[in-house]
């Protein structure tokens, strides 16, 4: 069995007669993105805390990779430490510091680096998370979604093997909510480092996580995929879930995963046993963006793609989930193959003619300068009987996806 990067044993955690956190037990793997979920207020943060070393548990034993905390030696907790990386809620970015300044900051400070090698990091680092034109720019400059990318450059520049993540979201529109989580989706394949996030936005971080730890009542009562979660039988699903969770993604106006299923779940009660049903698999093709502005074009297509299936596939009673960020499932539970090809047919056209025009009345106020970028958009259709599994319908789907649409939207820049 794979040895935890980070393993909790029945940690509790007390200030004065509070206790916070009660015999707490977890795993986290390197390599992964690990989302700590739970209402406000549950210790998510105070968890967070303990992993970066700023508290010490009252009882119990910390791990890291395997080796209790308790018995390294100061040598060895400082190279544990200088493994982590940490990016602020509010980015915490300093007003009166260029970007440049800002993401060399902890070079400069925690390293005795000569001015050449800090200066090639940052750089390496700025032309990774498409900067490098923000340089000389101070944070009130550039936009939202800008400044995250400089918070998340300076938290990358000691090249760390983790980074943790304290409510990246709080505060943030449906748009710039998926532009945070696309960012550090992206980068954290992009640079191998194991992701730890604390979040309460459900179900946006699903789309992102291979695991999910939920705090509740000073433990952790669940550990696993997404997926896992959703078979949960426990008190946290109806007091912590259902609390955070519309019936509606904010993005798209589509259901959560979890509503999906139970959606579906009702329609085929409803069906008899020879009834057909169809789904449409659609990916929406990673773009690019030569100003670094990929991430705010991908959530302002998405939004606009929701518009559009809904428009098409919610008239005949279809009804559609986000899978992950970039993939759409739509079930028409009374369809054949021949009249979902035939709306698909009328939903490619329609995109086709009239999709660039409003993605770009939307991307006038979403992106700066209203810049250029390339829309691909595939999608794949199956048809299942009543009684099928529907996750191999989806997976039907999927593999006969093909490009139904391609638009150039933005204006040149």
């Amino acid at each position: 069995m794979e040895t935890p990067l980070i393993e909790f044993r029945d940690i509790t955690k007390r200030f004065g007669t509070l206790t916070v956190l009660d015999k707490v037990n977890l795993q986290i793997y390197e390599g992964q993105v690990t989302t700590i979920i739970g209402l406000s207020g549950t210790g998510k943060s105070v968890l967070l805390k303990h992993i970066i070393g700023l508290l010490k548990p009252d009882e119990g034993e910390i791990l890291f990779r395997g080796k209790p905390l308790s018995s390294m030696t100061r040598t060895e907790m400082m190279s544990r430490f200088a493994e982590m990386s940490y990016m602020f809620q509010d980015n915490a970015l300093f007003d009166s510091m260029t970007v440049y300044e800002n993401i060399a900051l902890p070079l400069v400070e925690t390293t005795n680096l000569g001015r050449a090698e800090i200066d090639g990091r940052v750089r390496a680092r700025m032309e990774q998370t498409a900067l490098l034109e923000a340089a000389n720019k101070y944070p009130s400059e550039i936009s939202g979604g800008m400044q995250k990318r400089v918070a998340l450059a300076r938290a990358l520049v000691t090249d760390p093997k983790i980074v943790l993540f304290d409510e990246p979201t709080t505060g943030q529109d449906p748009v710039r909510k998926n532009i945070i989580l696309g960012m550090v989706a992206e980068y954290q394949r992009k640079f191998g480092f194991t992701a730890i996030l604390v979040s309460h936005a459900i179900p946006d971080v699903y789309y992102i996580s291979n695991r999910i730890l939920a705090l509740y009542g000073k433990k952790i009562v669940f550990q696993g995929t997404p997926e896992e979660l959703d078979e949960l039988d426990h008190p946290f699903k109806d007091e912590v879930i259902d609390s955070l969770e519309g019936l509606q993604e904010e993005l798209t106006g589509f259901y959560s995963r979890r509503q999906f299923k139970v959606r579906y779940g009702a329609e085929l009660k409803r069906r008899n046993s020879e009834g057909s049903f169809a789904v449409i698999y659609f990916t929406l093709d990673p773009i690019r963006s030569a100003l670094g502005l990929a991430h705010e074009a991908v959530q302002v297509v998405i939004r606009c793609i929701g518009r559009y299936i809904e428009k098409h596939f919610g008239i005949m009673g279809g009804f559609s989930t986000r899978q992950d960020m970039n993939h759409f499932i739509t079930l028409l539970p009374y369809s054949d193959l021949g009249e979902a090809e035939a709306i698909l047919k009328d939903f490619s056209a329609d995109f086709q003619q009239h999709g660039a025009n409003d993605i770009r009345s939307d991307a006038a106020s979403e992106i700066p300068g209203g810049e250029c970028f390339e829309v691909v958009i595939r999608g794949g259709i199956a048809e299942g009987r009543t009684g099928d599994d529907i996750s191999r319908t989806v997976e039907a789907a999927s593999g006969s996806s093909r490009e139904i649409a391609r638009l150039e939207c933005g204006q040149k820049a």
